[in-house]
């Protein structure tokens, strides 16, 4: 059901399947930018739900529902990965402007198809395999060598649907879920970055600063920009990888480039073609926003500046904890650090849950950090209750 306030749109109508965390803060841009950013939700009470007044109900996964929304928007994009390939084909061969097109998103839903694009460019990426039994990643390891790093084909994130596995017996567990897996050497890393481009339709690009990503539990949990003693040297490689991908897989929006920085070089781990987890910090901390660059990109108008709008920004996730009254403790946070940028995204409260995040900007690195992790801390509240 539309909003009855909502009639003849006064711009560019932006529909964005999906009405998670993205969708809500891809609000803010789209006010400013004068876009109508309309969403689609399975309920209302969804984190974008919340503050999108064209919000429309329906079933991503239903290509009669996903027709219905796409009628009037000037572009359709994805705050998720999940909408099945031939729907998405079917949008564009009925004229809607989908972007990312099937062609490219698929390399975000399937990570074989992913690996196996990504290894025909040239790529920096591990050794890989499809893999559907025992023998197959014992055959792997004899190979590659334990660890063997088994992920889902198909959904996985934030730590689940990977499997690192030391033993014949860890994998096995694994393979017991049913789930089609592939599998990958472990590489044993220095540390992960990632790398933001956006790529609008007629082919402009633009990457923002090499971020450092800190993970826990396979939960991001800190992004540093810069990435603290970042050689520029690897940035600039960096940079033009993730932008080669972009190209070379056709990708209109964002793309976030998920990478291990290693000893010998730099190894391309995980794709996401939309707002990322790893660029919240540009709300604040960038002089265009993911989200602003997202919805140039799609609409194809001109890409905004992705320099930094100070020497250091670290923003840090906000892990539900076993208080669910983070409010309660909203003032003292405010009002210790007149400078801190926080964000919720209208969940409910659960232990480990990503329920918003908090920005600190500034220019001595461990000043900042120190301030963003006090923000967090503080707004999960105690670990005991």
């Amino acid at each position: 059901m539309v909003n009855p306030l909502v009639n003849s749109p006064a711009g560019p109508v932006v529909g964005m399947v999906g009405a998670g965390q993205l969708a809500r803060m891809t609000q803010q841009a789209a006010i400013a930018l004068g876009i109508e950013l309309r969403v689609l939700a399975n309920a209302r009470d969804e984190s974008a739900a919340r503050v999108i007044a064209d919000t429309r109900l329906g079933d991503y996964r239903d290509l009669g529902d996903l027709r219905e929304f796409a009628k009037g928007c000037d572009a359709v994009t994805f705050d998720h990965e999940h909408v099945p390939t031939e729907h998405i084909r079917a949008l564009a061969a009925e004229g809607v402007a989908v972007r990312p097109g099937a062609d490219a998103l698929v390399h975000a839903q399937d990570k074989a198809v992913m690996r196996e694009r990504l290894t025909a460019i040239g790529a920096p990426c591990p050794a890989w395999s499809r893999v559907s039994s025992l023998a197959d990643v014992e055959a792997f390891a004899e190979e590659h060598g334990w660890p063997v790093v088994l992920k889902a084909v198909r959904g996985g994130y934030d730590g689940r649907g990977v499997w690192v596995c030391a033993s014949a017996d860890e994998a096995r567990e694994a393979l017991a879920t049913g789930i089609a897996l592939l599998a990958e050497a472990f590489v044993p890393f220095e540390r992960e970055i990632a790398v933001l481009v956006a790529r609008s339709p007629h082919g402009q690009g633009v990457s923002y600063p090499v971020v450092e990503t800190v993970q826990q539990d396979g939960i991001c949990v800190e992004v540093i920009a810069p990435a603290p003693g970042f050689p520029a040297e690897e940035a600039a490689v960096a940079q033009r990888v993730a932008l080669g991908i972009a190209r070379d897989l056709g990708v209109t929006g964002l793309l976030a480039v998920e990478m291990f920085a290693t000893r010998s070089g730099l190894v391309v781990n995980e794709l996401a073609m939309r707002p990322h987890n790893s660029g919240h910090w540009t709300i604040e901390g960038a002089r265009t926003s993911q989200f602003e660059q997202h919805l140039r990109a799609v609409l194809d108008l001109p890409l905004g500046s992705p320099s930094l709008a100070a020497p250091v920004v670290v923003m840090a996730n906000l892990l539900g904890g076993p208080d669910p009254d983070v409010f309660s403790r909203y003032e003292h946070v405010l009002a210790n650090d007149p400078g801190i940028k926080i964000h919720f995204y209208g969940k409910a409260v659960r232990p480990g849950r990503k329920i918003g995040h908090v920005t600190a900007l500034g220019t001595d690195l461990d000043e900042v950090r120190a301030r963003a992790h006090h923000a967090a801390v503080c707004l999960r509240g105690p670990l005991n209750g």
